[in-house]
């Protein structure tokens, strides 16, 4: 739907991501050939980004693939991940944890160049998600072993993209005020965390994986000491409001494509009127509205530390929200998404 979007509202070579996450986004974009400037905050995800977005196939994938060959070979060697992972929780398991200590020094050691060590960490990132044992988010483990768990972790070499047709992208990791206020593209995306939900906390093990920083962590889910501290403002629902007006007037593109949900802390109607505000009062806003599942651990129920359920599902789905807002209205060129889509989507201008 996203891409979708950017292509019905204007005849743009370039993009802004401002919060990339995992660079789905962005590598579909990027493989529709534009130019794609992506910003996450975290390391990881702008690692994900740099191997999705800015690294090109044609500088990376053969010695990305002569290393994945070499790296599938190592045997493994406990260390940090797996005591911290493997041993004091249950993410992965510890056969699998020692391979991801030992090739993750490995890589360390090569000295490799940016884009293809995030490349090779992209790989060992995807490889360890293939063999853990949660629902998809490291706020906790299952209680018992996933299938797939039992699996021996194996390299792939990433789908890395060759350069698009408008342009080699760029990966950055700064906060997206600063992101904002630096880059310039035709359209920028915006898909801010717009709830209470912390990503860095829900892929914490990623974090620690790519920093390689070893630190000291808390709790059952042995998440980062970090995670406290390195809050983003956009988690705050006293604080979301302002942050969000003060991005959205520094973005430096004449449209805004913004994804948002009705979990959101701004309704369908406050983030109207926000947007509206724009360029003086004179922005246009088209909403295109679609139904979609809730995450998994919603569709599941809620647990206890013992593993009881003790709470009720209170729905499972919500409703996405994609506002598109320029200075001219593009209401009957968005449209056209209504037609043939089959997704229940729907558009309002």
């Amino acid at each position: 739907m996203i891409l979708g979007a950017v292509q019905r509202a204007t005849k743009a070579r370039s993009v802004i991501d401002l919060f990339s996450g995992t660079s789905r986004v962005g590598h579909a974009l990027k493989a529709a050939g534009y130019q794609v400037f992506s910003n996450d905050h975290n390391t990881y995800a702008a690692t994900l980004a740099r191997c999705y977005v800015q690294a090109d196939a044609e500088d990376v994938i053969d010695d990305a693939a002569k290393l994945v060959r070499e790296f599938n070979n190592l045997p493994g060697k406990p260390g940090y991940f797996t005591e911290t992972f493997c041993e004091k929780s249950r993410f992965f398991q510890p056969k699998n944890g020692a391979r991801i200590d030992a090739i993750r020094e490995s890589i360390g050691a090569k000295g490799l160049d940016p884009e293809l060590e995030a490349v090779m960490l992209v790989s060992l990132m995807e490889a360890a998600d293939r063999v853990d044992s949660t629902t998809g988010l490291q706020m906790a483990y299952l209680k018992t072993w996933a299938a797939r768990a039992h699996n021996d972790l194996t390299l792939r070499v990433p789908d890395v993209l060759p350069r698009a047709k408008h342009g080699k992208g760029q990966a950055t990791c700064l906060d997206a005020l600063d992101a904002a206020a630096q880059l310039e593209a035709d359209i920028a995306y915006i898909d801010p965390p717009y709830n209470q939900h912390s990503y860095l906390g829900n892929y914490h093990a990623w974090e620690s994986l790519v920093r390689w920083d070893k630190p000291e962590v808390y709790g059952i889910a042995c998440k980062r000491v970090d995670v406290r501290q390195r809050q983003s403002i956009f988690n705050s629902r006293p604080k979301f409001a302002g942050v969000m007006r003060r991005l959205l007037n520094a973005v430096r593109a004449p449209i805004m494509v913004i994804s948002f949900n009705n979990e959101g802390y701004l309704t369908k109607d406050e983030m109207e009127a926000m947007l509206g505000e724009l360029w003086g009062g004179t922005g246009k806003v088209t909403t295109i509205e679609n139904d979609f599942k809730r995450y998994v651990g919603a569709q599941i129920g809620i647990y206890n530390l013992k593993g009881t359920k003790v709470g009720k599902i209170s729905h499972l789905t919500n409703k996405e929200y994609v506002y598109v807002v320029s200075r001219e209205s593009l209401a009957e060129r968005l449209a056209l998404m209504r037609v043939g889509d089959g997704d229940g989507m729907g558009l309002v201008a």
